[in-house]
């Protein structure tokens, strides 16, 4: 479990820390890394994702996506992010949460990527643990959910090893890689998130740290 340092505030472009990578939105210095990342792992990555737009891989196309997020962030409706490895700064993936609803939902939608030389290695479920704080603590939100193909085992395993509940079964549920696709639902609920916490120990080499 990665030790987590104090959330920046919302007055100010949001960065998530843990003990060995950092969150961040996208600008547009990334766009080099970002895109020779994801050609990397286009074969890696098709199966799990919508069909990339022809240009998507442009600096104008970047540019065009972070006028969209800019947008989504100033009318409160998702919050981009980027996954760095602390040490090197290097892009290791993305997370978004998407479809932010408030009123009486409180809700996010939560989606991530991960670069294909650096799946398997913990560093996704370091980002979306450190996401969950960001969402309940700093977004004031009650409900986060998120949902994976029924074939993404390590997805599923990651879901819940986060403290995720499954909660249902959606048929035809996301237009995936050119086909509309079944996916499994996720949440995590606030409460879930402060039970998980409770459980977990206050101190570690005898300095009192905070856990997720």
């Amino acid at each position: 479990m990665s030790l987590l340092r104090p959330v920046l505030s919302l007055d100010t472009d949001p960065r998530i820390e843990t003990d060995g990578h950092y969150l961040r939105p996208p600008v547009m210095t990334d766009f080099r890394q970002w895109a020779k990342l994801r050609t990397e792992s286009r074969t890696f990555l098709s199966p799990w994702e919508p069909i990339w737009p022809a240009d998507d891989l442009t600096k104008a196309g970047f540019r065009r996506r972070l006028r969209r997020y800019a947008r989504d962030r100033r009318d409160g409706r998702s919050q981009p992010f980027l996954l760095f490895c602390a040490r090197t700064d290097e892009i290791l993936g993305g997370l978004t949460l998407s479809n932010i609803r408030r009123g009486v939902s409180q809700c996010v939608t939560l989606g991530y990527w991960m670069g294909a030389a650096h799946a398997g290695k913990g560093h996704m479920s370091a980002a979306v643990s450190a996401i969950l704080p960001f969402c309940f603590n700093d977004l004031g939100l009650h409900r986060i959910e998120a949902a994976c193909l029924p074939s993404n085992e390590a997805s599923i395993r990651l879901l819940q090893k986060a403290g995720f509940e499954r909660e249902g079964y959606a048929r035809n549920y996301l237009l995936i890689n050119g086909t509309w696709q079944d996916h499994i639902l996720f949440a995590c609920l606030a409460e879930d998130h402060a039970k998980k916490r409770s459980a977990l120990p206050l101190s570690y080499g005898g300095k009192l740290k905070e856990f997720l």
